[in-house]
């Protein structure tokens, strides 16, 4: 009688087994319950610079919109009252505007940066959820029982489009309505003062995905582990030895010939072969 292999005591989820093709686990991952994309013209937004830079608005001529960056969105999630699964997701967007400052007289402009504040709130759908969530992470020994009951939501923020900006006479001074976060105020390096005799206002396009998701326990298919296929390349100070592994660029020695173009390239006005 052939030989029996004794019992190991591992499960099937051992690092000995490796998983059998249609096998089923359990994991916990986060499901998107709802969500929406938005494409918004955020025009003549004011813009506030700290006091170095606002000095330098207060004197200019003119001013021309170089580029826009997003610092940072802050999200609250709040349920909707009377819409049982509903939540509200107020986001507060938090704009760098780069600027180029003409003082007159031929002089060479300035890059000058300062702070645009957007806000928007949206309703989506998030499920009902009433468990507290303890694990054995530090920052989450003592939870409120409320807050962990609702959804999450991940706000996705493409790279602004920036279209125009204008001087404009400014007859009170004025702060932003919302509250500047503190990494705001260490990214321009100091403080937001209030806009003076002159402000600037600014037009953008931002584009946005909201989500609202939960942690969830769900059955999948497994195959296999995900083993690295790819061996990992040591990287080397060396530029001697970074120069020897480029390729020798043979095409921008010897351009093809015009036999080997495709004639559809042609009709269309590229060379490209």
């Amino acid at each position: 009688m052939a030989d029996v292999p004794a019992k190991t005591g591992l499960g099937s989820d051992s690092p000995d087994t490796q998983p059998e093709a249609n096998q089923s686990f359990c994991i916990d991952a986060d499901r998107v319950y709802d969500s929406c994309g938005d494409k918004d013209c955020l025009s003549e937004m004011r813009v506030f610079f700290t006091e170095a830079d606002q000095s330098v608005i207060n004197s200019a001529v003119s001013v021309r919109i170089r580029e826009a960056n997003i610092i940072n969105t802050v999200v609250n999630v709040e349920p909707v009252t009377y819409h049982c699964g509903f939540y509200s997701v107020d986001m507060t967007f938090y704009f760098e505007i780069v600027l180029d400052v003409f003082t007159g007289g031929g002089a060479v402009p300035a890059s000058v940066s300062g702070l645009s504040v957007f806000a928007k709130r949206v309703i989506l759908y998030g499920g009902n959820g009433n468990v507290a969530v303890f694990t054995s992470e530090p920052e989450s020994s003592c939870v409120d029982p409320e807050a962990v009951s609702l959804p999450t939501a991940k706000v996705q923020v493409a790279q602004p489009m920036a279209l125009t900006a204008c001087l404009t006479e400014c007859c009170s001074p004025c702060m932003p309505s919302a509250a500047i976060p503190p990494c705001v105020v260490e990214y321009f390096g100091g403080q937001i003062v209030p806009s003076q005799s002159r402000s600037v206002l600014a037009t953008i396009g931002v584009f946005t995905i909201v989500q609202l998701k939960r942690t969830v326990q769900m059955l999948i298919p497994a195959f296999d582990y995900c083993v690295p296929d790819k061996e990992c390349v040591t990287s080397t100070d060396n530029p001697c030895d970074m120069f020897s592994r480029v390729d020798f660029p043979v095409e921008q020695f010897f351009p093809p010939n015009l036999a080997d173009i495709d004639p559809d390239n042609l009709e269309t006005g590229c060379g490209c072969g």
